[in-house]
């Protein structure tokens, strides 16, 4: 340990004599072609079609979070360790009203209870429902964006779900739902969707943070390089959070030479943790 913390003090004084002087350089990944303007499809709009994934570590904790153990370690070990992560929030903090905060720590300590006759309880992730929004976004799978002329469809690899963002006018959603519904339109470059209607089901993290029905999730998609999009998503619910507040990251493009969304149906690996207690009940 004394050697290593040697030569990383060594390269550390070597890292700072070889840049004294030097003016701070903007961070590389923010250094994005000036005046980008992304290619346009056949009816003239910006084109997003390609396959994207984010980078980070949001689905654990949407906040900032250290590395942790885990669930039950000493079966496990570091295969259920959560990796440590910068927040996607933006500012740091959410702001809950103090009961829907008391609600967000209850549900952590609960992520991985399993009730068959209360879906609410546990992290919907582990039970394979639907992620919501903008979960679906920074699950650590990819996800295609397909556009049409009238319609966009982007399909998600985990569970093999998808939605549709509308372009065109809709009626208001009939009924709440597990991805909402979700109505787009184009601002120069900027795919802008609103999407509303969603049930009180999904959860933002494995962290317990959550919502109402009440959810309304504003994102934006703006191109930033051939390779790059930001997202931005703003979140607003008045009935769990005191404020809209937004969360922003990079999404990057698949670039492999046979990149394609592969099968995940989950449902077959959570049905013994959805309905154990049913299968095999406890006798007294």
């Amino acid at each position: 340990m004394a050697t290593a913390a040697a030569v990383i003090g060594a390269a550390l004084l070597v890292l700072s004599r070889s840049t004294a002087g030097q003016a701070p350089a903007a961070a590389t990944s923010r250094q994005f072609p000036a005046g980008y303007k992304a290619p346009r499809t056949a009816d003239g709009k910006p084109d997003f079609n390609g396959i994207w994934q984010s980078l980070n570590t949001a689905n654990w904790d949407i906040q900032d979070h250290p590395a942790t153990a885990g669930i039950n370690p000493a079966v496990v070990s570091v295969y259920g360790a959560q990796p440590p992560g910068a927040g996607i929030v933006e500012g740091g903090e959410i702001p809950y009203q103090p009961w829907a905060l008391a609600k967000k720590k209850a549900n952590f300590e609960k992520r991985l209870v399993s009730d068959p006759a209360n879906r609410s309880i546990g992290d919907p992730e582990a039970k394979c429902y639907m992620p919501g929004l903008p979960r679906a976004t920074y699950m650590p799978y990819p996800f295609q964006i397909v556009q049409g002329t009238n319609n966009i469809m982007i399909a998600y690899q985990f569970s093999d779900i998808g939605r549709i963002v509308y372009l065109d006018k809709v009626a208001p959603p009939p009924v709440d739902a597990w991805m909402g519904q979700s109505v787009g339109r184009f601002a120069g470059d900027v795919l802008e969707i609103t999407a509303t209607g969603f049930n009180d089901q999904t959860w933002f993290d494995r962290a317990g943070n959550f919502h109402s029905e009440e959810l309304t999730v504003t994102e934006r998609f703006t191109p930033l390089s051939p390779y790059h999009l930001m997202y931005e998503a703003t979140i607003a619910d008045p009935k769990v959070f005191t404020r809209p507040w937004k969360v922003s990251f990079p999404l990057y493009r698949l670039m492999d030479q046979h990149a394609r969304l592969l099968e995940f149906k989950c449902v077959e690996f959570s049905e013994e943790f959805l309905y154990s207690a049913l299968r095999h009940p406890t006798t007294k």
